[in-house]
């Protein structure tokens, strides 16, 4: 039995963000899949996103890669991580190209392709200005001085990642594609990879040869401040397994931190953290009844949230508060657990019942 609360994931809606971001410029449109699909199933989502046409798709880690390979037929399938030590042979066996971000991962690549006596394909990370995956100056000083470490190796793209994206008047923006288009500079034969899914938003130039959206395909805000311009994909349904009446001065949750000023009617529906519903969240948010608001009250548990129903009429045992959706999408969600979207999504947990719209059969 799984949990009596209910996640709806809407894969047409995450096609058509895809179809909606590929139309925003003339390079081609990965998709990015990592995370499991930010949550919300990278077996579902990544044939789904095929079928619509995608063509290059992109995971953090090998084993995701893995794993979707056989879902994608003949896609390219990048790992943003590269490779470690005794990785290699699984990436050629599963046909995946490594992003290579440093000089040790650069010599592992350059000696799997030596023992296969073959050049092998790769992208280029150059850091320019993030200081987490890249070469950094120095590497890359290194790497043009001695071009040797990339005999064997064909540089199909160079890439960065934009700091700043989602701030279209950050300063760094600019900065990074100047350095990023410098770097490219240094291989003639390779194309680029810049924007991700602000990058698209920024002016057309970030787009490159080849763009990764990643959040705003699953509905997240690219353009923070501004209406969103994608569909939403997620509505989660927290299932309400008690109700009580309560008096002015009852307590409610741990610690009390909410005193009920009124005769209230009180809701407890089955979500809780452990379910990706933040503890943060204690009287932060609100839960809906068709057009009505329900205040969050209380501290979220383990398993349960508490919701201030009083004067919404016709709510019952087993009906459900809407806690993503319509009235409160992730973005919303995140801005009152002070986070972003993306954890939102992430976060959300393997307890609920998943039903998905519009799948595509894998058999």
């Amino acid at each position: 039995m799984t949990s009596p609360s209910s996640l709806h994931i809407n894969l047409d809606a995450i096609a058509h963000n895809w179809l909606s971001l590929r139309a925003r410029h003339t390079g081609e449109t990965a998709a990015v899949v990592k995370a499991n699909a930010y949550g919300l199933g990278a077996a579902s989502v990544a044939p789904k996103l095929f079928a619509a046409g995608c063509r290059n798709f992109f995971t953090a880690h090998l084993s995701e890669a893995i794993a979707i390979r056989p879902l994608i037929g003949n896609a390219n399938l990048m790992v943003l991580h590269g490779i470690l030590p005794d990785e290699a042979e699984l990436c050629t066996a599963h046909n995946i190209t490594p992003v290579l971000s440093s000089l040790p991962g650069i010599a592992l690549w350059q000696a799997h392709a030596k023992r296969l006596g073959k050049p092998l394909p790769a992208f280029l990370q150059a850091d320019t200005g993030m200081s987490r995956l890249g070469l950094s100056p120095a590497e890359t000083a290194t790497l043009l001085n001695d071009r040797t470490r990339l005999d064997g190796i064909t540089i199909t793209y160079v890439m960065t990642h934009l700091m700043n994206a989602e701030i279209a008047e950050a300063p760094s923006n600019e900065v990074q594609f100047s350095r990023i288009l410098e770097f490219q500079s240094h291989f003639p034969g390779a194309k680029l990879s810049l924007a991700n899914s602000s990058g698209l938003f920024l002016d057309p130039k970030f787009a490159s040869d080849l763009a990764r959206p990643g959040a705003a395909l699953y509905g997240i805000n690219p353009t923070p401040g501004r209406p969103n311009p994608l569909k939403p994909v997620v509505t989660l349904h927290g299932k309400i397994i008690a109700i009580r009446e309560i008096e002015p001065g009852t307590q409610v949750g741990y610690n009390g931190i909410w005193t009920a000023q009124r005769p209230s009617r009180i809701a407890t529906v089955a979500v809780g953290y452990a379910d990706g519903y933040f503890r943060c969240l204690g009287n932060q948010s609100f839960g809906y009844f068709d057009d009505h608001p329900a205040p969050l009250v209380g501290r979220v548990s383990m398993d349960l949230t508490t919701f201030d129903i009083t004067g919404i009429e016709n709510i019952n045992l087993g009906d459900s508060l809407e806690l993503i959706g319509k009235y409160c999408t992730p973005d919303d969600l995140a801005l009152a657990a002070n986070t972003n979207g993306y954890e939102i999504l992430t976060a959300l947990g393997q307890r609920y019942q998943r039903h998905y719209t519009g799948a595509v059969s894998n058999a």
